[in-house]
């Protein structure tokens, strides 16, 4: 393992900063790239900018393939390693690797083709069409670097490393500077051109480098700290469908829920774009801000997951509770703390991206707005949080596609049309459906967590019994796990249900 911490057993407190501080770290050095992508694109038009903003909910559909199985691949890890079970969790680690492969392949070749049709249906003009056109097409093809890269993270979070990612995002973030420019631009020397120059293309074109090279670095790390086993098999990542199955489980809640981010960023550009391509290019600047703001609060919603997942597997749920009740009260003082700085600046923020005084007119107002909503962000991702460590996310995806798809077109028509606020009444529709959308989750959750507990509960009162332990996979046998007694030390229980000690829904 590449951390010291006890997460079954060390200080809440410090585990959640500990694990907390890299990732926001390495999330801040991940947004600053795609701030340097703005920069550069707007450097070459506003359809260029457009392009970046227009391309992102398309990429996000692949992307979200692969946190989904890097988030049901890191829950199972996590609950394997709490529970003991190390030869488990390398398998899972391995399997997760071939399904990612696998999904990837055969997803990449249909989006691309539908791209053209995509653009349409968002209400590209032709040149602003052929700009995202020569963006989306190299990203898209060179997606499955991202998705490799999030299945290797999935079992270093899980043992709470986040240092590995983070130093590959840093590293991202310094080579991307020199490479988008140079790739934007081309590079020669007299006559020769060592490097033609690829215009937007280009920027895309960078960022797959570095995600190829990523997949190198992390894959290394992810063997170092055993994440299969100290003798890696290649046999190991042979499909297995009995794995595949139970990652899909958990994974596919999430990747749903990344995928309804996907459909309601095509809403919002579908809403936006009735007010014009200023209206589009200032929703894409001001959303990086937002980003910014968001940043330190996703290193929470990382650490949390590991501290839920690991202690589910324990039995440790007093220590799941804590740590989610910590971890809101964390994100409130963060989010405070980062966000009035953000509005302070804002103007000159997105004044980086763009001197056209009408976006900058339209982001602003998005922001100011939006600070309304940002904590509900901070609520709905930690419930996630939880839900996928206890292994319950079904409720994720229900409640993405009430957010993403279900409640926003009704309501941005309404809000757009019916009142006469314009494009600004996306902004305060995104605030109505956001806090709806978290304040339910957090009651999911907390049901949830509620009835983990009193499952464990009898058990903990129980006579302890003699199990042997046997593969997670078998038909019959018991599985061991490990409930806290009251000295805080862990007892063996026997549980034969099929996902471990916290009973089905």
């Amino acid at each position: 393992m590449s951390t010291d911490l006890d997460i079954t057993g060390g200080k809440i407190s410090r585990n959640l900063i500990t694990m907390a501080v890299p990732a926001s770290v390495g999330f801040l050095f991940n947004t600053l790239y795609n701030v340097v992508d703005t920069y550069w694109g707007g450097r070459i038009s506003t359809d260029a900018l457009a392009a970046l903003s227009l391309s992102f909910p398309v990429f996000l559909i692949l992307l979200a393939t692969g946190m989904g199985i890097s988030s049901g691949t890191s829950a199972l890890i996590a609950n394997a390693l709490g529970a003991g079970e190390t030869d488990r969790a390398e398998r899972y680690q391995a399997q997760g690797l071939s399904l990612a492969i696998f999904v990837a392949v055969v997803l990449i070749g249909p989006i691309l083709l539908s791209l053209g049709p995509i653009f349409r249906f968002m209400g590209a003009a032709p040149g602003l069409m052929d700009t995202a056109l020569s963006y989306s097409r190299v990203l898209v093809a060179g997606s499955i670097f991202f998705i490799l890269n999030a299945v290797f993270n999935a079992g270093l979070t899980a043992r709470g490393d986040t240092r590995s990612y983070r130093n590959f995002l840093i590293f991202g973030f310094v080579v991307n500077v020199g490479l988008d420019p140079l790739f934007m631009l081309g590079f020669g020397i007299g006559s020769v051109q060592i490097v033609p120059a690829m215009g937007v293309a280009g920027i895309a074109g960078a960022t797959i480098l570095i995600q190829a090279f990523g997949s190198v670095y992390l894959a290394l790390r992810m063997l170092r700290a055993g994440g299969m086993g100290s003798r890696p098999r290649i046999s190991m990542t042979w499909p297995r469908l009995d794995y595949w199955r139970e990652i899909a489980s958990q994974g596919i809640p999430s990747a749903l829920n990344m995928a309804t981010i996907a459909l309601g960023g095509f809403v919002i550009t579908y809403f936006v774009a009735r007010f014009g391509t200023n209206a589009v290019a200032a929703y894409g600047s001001a959303l990086r801000i937002e980003q910014i703001a968001l940043i330190p609060t996703i290193g929470l919603n990382i650490a949390l997951a590991t501290m839920v997942g690991q202690n589910n597997g324990a039995g440790r749920l007093d220590r799941v509770r804590e740590s989610y009740v910590t971890s809101l009260k964390m994100g409130l003082v963060v989010m405070v703390g980062i966000l009035t700085p953000v509005l302070i600046f804002a103007s000159r923020l997105i004044g980086l991206f763009t001197d056209n005084q009408e976006v900058i007119s339209i982001g602003l107002r998005y922001l100011y707005i939006q600070a309304l909503t940002f904590y509900s962000y901070v609520v709905m991702n930690q419930a996630n949080s939880v839900l996928q460590g206890l292994k319950k996310p079904a409720m994720i995806m229900w409640v993405g596609l009430y957010r993403q798809v279900a409640a926003p077109f009704p309501l941005f028509w309404a809000m757009t049309t019916l009142t006469g606020l314009g494009v600004d009444g996306v902004w305060w529709g995104l605030v109505i459906v956001n806090w709806s959308a978290a304040l339910f989750t957090l009651y999911w959750a907390r049901r949830m967590l509620a009835r983990a507990e009193a499952a464990v509960a009898p058990r903990e009162s129980a006579p302890l019994t003699n199990a042997t332990p046997a593969d997670h996979h078998g038909a019959t046998p018991a599985l061991t796990a490990r409930a806290a007694t009251p000295g805080g030390q862990s007892a063996s229980f026997p549980c034969v249900a099929a996902n471990g000690c916290i009973d089905a829904e």
